[in-house]
């Protein structure tokens, strides 16, 4: 499972040049956003399945990530990007301060595996770019304070179903080939 992740971000990575990355062939397989939603639903799945772990005492910061899909059309996909990269800086904040108050094995493994996943696309998120220089961390995303453990994997769940979906789904768009055997249908709702 690990060895497939691994592969699968590498073959990524390996289509997106270096200084400004434009979308590619990967981008247009809906497959790999469906497996990264996929992964999100059973990492939230597993965590609700761990002994009761125990609220945090100090409360994670997680972003806001909802959105409405007229307000997500206008924007620029720079926009975008930089918002998802915020919202993914909060998030990988909140599952680092989570990690360290949690002793629950079970826990612990969910919050480094999400936090692996999360980190991922900050990475991968800060090489796609259609303005000079590179993203800066000077961004304030709404957000709310929450001591369940639990609420990190909904919020990461949410994020990945609805603004990364969306997001790779409207790279695609603008960079796919029509007609291409690629069977790409718009999503159809954000959560």
């Amino acid at each position: 499972m690990e060895l497939n992740r691994l592969l699968l971000l590498t073959s990524f990575l390996l289509h997106v040049k270096e200084d400004r990355a434009s979308p590619t062939r990967l981008v247009c397989d809906n497959r790999l956003i469906q497996k990264y939603i996929v992964e999100a639903k059973d990492m939230e799945k597993k965590v609700g399945q761990c002994q009761a772990l125990p609220a945090l005492r100090c409360p994670a910061v997680l972003p806001l990530v909802d959105f409405t899909f007229q307000q997500w059309k206008s924007k620029s996909n720079e926009t975008k990007r930089r918002e998802i990269l915020c919202d993914l800086a909060l998030l990988l904040g909140a599952a680092a301060g989570a990690q360290g108050q949690v002793s629950d094995e079970c826990g612990a493994r969910q919050l480094s595996q999400l936090y692996r996943h999360a980190n991922s696309f900050f990475l991968l998120l800060q090489t796609f770019s259609w303005e000079a220089g590179h993203w800066e961390p000077s961004c304030s995303p709404h957000s709310m304070e929450q001591t369940h453990i639990s609420s990190i994997f909904l919020t990461y769940r949410q994020l990945v179903q609805g603004k990364l979906r969306f997001f790779f789904y409207d790279l695609a768009k603008a960079s796919c080939k029509q007609g291409a055997g690629d069977s790409r249908d718009p999503p159809c709702e954000a959560q």
